[in-house]
């Protein structure tokens, strides 16, 4: 595809981003390789609503600028992604509300909720907290990205990658998607989770008839029912926190504190 091309597709996606509310502002960074030596991405302090090919940047794997204005100070964030991972082509980074809602909160969105999400991302973990635009970040984000197709960065944003930009992009649209509905069913009382054995076909049927390759979430991620038991409720150390559980659970609870009353 010739360089121009490229240039109208991150151009596009930058206006998505940015009508959706994905960013605002200056916000948001986009990316893709070009070769094992240079990549082509957003630059510097604009607003990726308002875009135009002439605008685009190419730059070295240092994330020393070659063509065009200033590239992205999160370049190197974008760098991490691409030395991790050889199957990627393309990052896109914004801070969409819902989502960065939740990594805000330090909660990552990894339990089997939803079997669509599942199938495509496996599940979106929440990578620690660094100064953006510093090594600190690219670091943790590399060492989430070898495993997750999407990322939550603590108090910060989203994190997406893909064959193209628009399969990085339309990641994101799902993280998105995938917060609202988990904040809704939070709101009515707490999720539902798909159990271990239904999340085994579901990353099954990714391989084998969606023929998506690449990094599932890993082992443990996405969160099935049977290892959510007791990951909600916590330590009431403080007598103010929320304590979620099923009512077979509440009774034998109080079975068990019946019995042991009446044993003493």
């Amino acid at each position: 595809m010739p360089r121009e091309s490229y240039k109208e597709d991150i151009c596009e996606v930058g206006r998505r981003l940015y009508q959706n509310g994905f960013i605002a502002a200056m916000e948001g960074n986009i990316s893709l390789r070009l070769s094992e030596n240079e990549l082509m991405g957003t630059p510097a302090g604009t607003c990726k609503g308002y875009l135009t090919p002439d605008m685009i940047s190419t730059c070295d794997m240092e994330g020393n600028t070659l063509s065009g204005p200033p590239i992205s100070t999160e370049i190197l964030m974008h760098i991490s992604v691409y030395n991790a991972r050889p199957d990627v082509q393309a990052v896109v980074h914004a801070h969409p509300p819902k989502c960065t809602g939740f990594a805000v909160a330090g909660v990552p969105l990894d339990r089997a909720v939803l079997a669509e999400v599942v199938v495509t991302l496996g599940c979106v973990p929440l990578a620690e907290y660094g100064t953006p635009s510093t090594q600190d970040l690219a670091d943790s984000v590399e060492r989430l990205i070898r495993t997750s197709d999407g990322l939550l960065l603590a108090n910060h944003g989203a994190l997406t990658v893909g064959k193209e930009v628009y399969d990085a992009y339309f990641k994101l649209e799902v993280i998105e998607h995938f917060a609202e509905i988990s904040l809704i069913s939070r709101q009515l009382g707490g999720e539902r989770l798909l159990p271990r054995k239904e999340v085994s076909r579901l990353l099954e049927l990714r391989q084998k008839v969606y023929n998506l390759e690449g990094p599932p979430g890993g082992e443990t991620c996405p969160v099935p029912a049977e290892a959510s038991r007791g990951r909600d409720r916590g330590a009431a150390g403080n007598g103010d926190e929320v304590v979620q559980m099923t009512r077979s659970e509440l009774i034998q609870l109080i079975s068990d504190a019946i019995r042991e009353v009446g044993g003493s």
